[in-house]
């Protein structure tokens, strides 16, 4: 199979999608978890709560995964049918992947660490955990932003 650049182009913007916003949520998820297991050590019965803010900093590398899909849906790769890309459409594809992959990435370290910081406030105070949570939602705001623009963006180059 001979592809054009533009579908190279295409299938690196799917995969620079998937892999910075995931990065970031995995560095995310890890540091939260390393403040979780902390705290929880100091007091078990807030872990439940402490699992809900772990969690949070992986949807980043779910919204990088879903414009992945989508960009391989549009390009007809999931149906085993390549459409044709043009050059500068596989340069679009890369341009429309950025707010998701670098905020995605960013946010979702910047959540971790709001994330740990409503963990140390939940362990010493378990019923402020819905402040917690709600700070933490707050950072979510830039990432969802990036999602549908970049979304918007892959949807509207026309193959």
């Amino acid at each position: 199979m001979n592809l054009s650049i533009g579908q190279v182009l295409a299938f690196a913007a799917a995969a620079l999608s998937v892999t910075v916003a995931g990065l970031g949520s995995a560095k995310g998820v890890g540091l939260a978890g390393q403040t979780s297991a902390g705290v929880s050590t100091e007091n078990p019965e807030v872990n439940s709560k402490l699992m809900v803010l772990q969690i949070l900093p992986g949807t980043q590398g779910i919204y990088g995964f879903l414009i992945a899909v989508i960009i391989l849906v549009n390009t007809g790769a999931l149906t085993g049918s390549i459409k044709a890309v043009e050059l500068m459409q596989g340069f679009a594809f890369l341009a429309a992947v950025i707010p998701v992959a670098v905020v995605g990435c960013l946010s979702a370290i910047y959540q971790a660490k709001v994330a740990s910081a409503g963990m140390l406030m939940v362990g010493q105070h378990p019923e402020m955990s819905g402040k917690a949570i709600t700070m933490t939602v707050m950072v979510e705001t830039y990432a969802v932003l990036a999602l549908l623009a970049s979304f918007l963006m892959v949807n509207a180059i026309r193959l």
